[in-house]
């Protein structure tokens, strides 16, 4: 494939990194359009791709054309690519927030992906959610899902409803993790604990927890009721949970994160 990224941030060099490393395609067929002298210097270093610091250089060497500058800057990048598409080329848009209505009358071209990945495709472990044009032919769904599957796992979806859906519970949810993480270590610290081993005893409380989950035929909710014991340790910490409406506080979260992906899609 021959795949040009405009804008290289942390999740463009991810990008970058997984289509390498997974030989989805070759440095010498991947171009990289970066503004940051830097930066681009730096991309050009580690993985011996074309560079340049004007789009237009890297959008006429590519068949597939990732668009992953920051939302602030999708309308001067717009200004500056606008019409320069060809009929056969495919754009996929991972700009959080930015619908398709928007990247089709701004880019004046039709075949679009809007994907919306999370952090941990950095490490080859992310959670990507997408959906299409009509104009995007076969052949581009597989390779758009062969780019997306080198940073984890995907999932493609008919209505682009479903990818502020996905906003809110994927591509914002490693900070709800974290958060919950966070917590926990500080309430360890609170107990007594140093922090260097509250915070080893939380790192695998959490990937033992997910690694029993992945590794059971059991669903959540009967997992969590065979560590509950009844009056025991276990159940005491769940009521204070439950008292404290934990469910109803995570929903009205998402909620809250839902719409304001909505909202900044216009």
């Amino acid at each position: 494939m021959k795949i040009a990224l405009i804008g290289c941030g942390n999740m463009g060099r991810a990008i970058l990194s997984a289509i390498i490393s997974k030989k989805v395609s070759t440095p010498e067929n991947i171009s990289v359009c970066e503004i940051n002298k830097d930066c681009r210097e730096l991309i050009a270093k580690d993985f011996a791709v074309f560079t340049s610091d004007n789009s237009a250089d890297v959008i006429k060497r590519s068949d597939i054309v990732i668009l992953a500058v920051k939302p602030q800057s999708l309308e001067e990048t717009m200004k500056q690519i606008g019409g320069k598409f060809c009929k056969g080329q495919l754009v996929i848009s991972i700009i959080a927030g930015k619908c398709i209505a928007t990247l089709q009358n701004g880019l004046k071209h039709n075949a679009i992906v809007r994907a919306m990945p999370n952090t941990p495709a950095q490490i080859g472990y992310g959670m990507t959610v997408w959906t299409a044009t009509e104009a995007v032919d076969g052949q581009q769904m597989a390779q758009t899902r062969t780019i997306l599957e080198a940073m984890g796992k995907e999932i493609f979806v008919s209505d682009e409803d479903s990818i502020d859906m996905a906003t809110a519970i994927s591509g914002s949810g490693p900070a709800y993790v974290f958060l919950f993480m966070e917590s926990l270590i500080q309430a360890a610290e609170r107990l007594g604990l140093p922090h260097d081993k509250a915070n080893e005893m939380v790192m695998q409380l959490m990937i033992g927890s997910i690694k029993y989950v992945l590794s059971s035929d059991q669903p959540l909710d009967k997992l969590r009721e065979m560590v509950t014991s009844p009056g025991g340790t276990t159940a005491a910490a769940l009521t204070v949970f439950a008292n404290g409406n934990l469910i109803g506080l995570v929903e009205e979260a998402v909620t809250a994160a839902y719409n304001r992906a909505k909202e900044l899609g216009g």
